[in-house]
C-alpha cells in the first residue's frame, strides 16, 4: 500500500515541470489586448469617435467609419496606429488617437478558495491578491504554490508558481488541496 501511495505522489509531481521562461516574461511584457478588454479610445477633436469599445470574442473592436479593427494580440500603441492609419484613408487628415484600458479582462480563481469564480483584474496583481479577492484560502488549501493557466501568443500554457508571483489579465488560477 505504501508503494502505491509513493508512486501516486511521484506521478503527481512529475505532471508539472518548471514553467517555461516565456511564462514569467509575459508578466513584464507590454500588455496585449484580448477578448473582454474594454478600451477608452480618444480621437483628438473628434467627440463622435471618442468612446469606450470592448474587444469582442473574435478579437475585434467595431469602430465608427472604419468598421472592424483587429485588437487581439495588439499592444495599445499598435492599436492606436492601426486606427489612425484607417482613419487617414479618406476620413481624417491627421488623426491623433490615444487608447487606455478602461477595464481589463477577468481572471478566474478556482479550487480551495472561499468564493471561486470570475473576478476583475487590477494591474500589478499577484496570485495572493487574487486569492484574497476570492475569499482567501480554505482550511484545506495548499498555500505554497498554485497552478496558473495563461494564454501567451495564442498558446495556452500552464505551470506551478509561488503565491507571490504576478498574474496578468485573463489568467486562471487553481488552488490545489494540500495532501496532509
Amino acid at each position: 500500500m505504501m508503494a502505491i501511495g509513493l508512486a501516486f505522489l511521484s506521478g503527481c509531481a512529475a505532471g508539472y515541470k518548471p514553467v517555461p521562461k516565456v511564462f514569467h516574461e509575459a508578466t513584464i511584457q507590454p500588455y496585449r489586448l484580448d477578448s473582454g478588454d474594454r478600451l477608452r479610445v480618444t480621437v483628438f477633436e473628434q467627440a463622435s469617435l471618442t468612446n469606450t469599445y470592448t474587444v469582442d470574442q473574435a478579437g475585434y473592436i467595431a469602430f465608427p467609419l472604419i468598421g472592424q479593427v483587429v485588437a487581439r494580440g495588439q499592444t495599445l500603441p499598435q492599436l492606436e496606429g492601426a486606427i489612425a492609419q484607417k482613419l487617414r484613408q479618406g476620413y481624417l487628415r491627421d488623426p491623433d488617437v490615444s487608447i487606455e484600458i478602461d477595464r481589463y479582462r477577468s481572471i478566474f480563481v478556482m479550487g480551495e478558495v472561499g468564493q471561486p469564480g470570475q473576478y476583475s483584474y487590477v494591474a500589478g496583481m499577484t496570485v495572493l491578491n487574487a486569492v484574497a479577492v476570492a475569499g482567501g484560502f480554505t482550511s484545506r488549501a495548499n498555500q505554497r504554490d498554485v497552478d496558473v493557466t495563461r494564454k501567451i501568443n495564442g498558446e495556452v500554457l500552464s505551470g506551478r508558481v509561488p503565491i507571490t508571483d504576478p498574474i496578468i489579465a485573463g489568467d486562471t488560477i487553481y488552488i490545489r488541496e494540500r495532501l496532509f
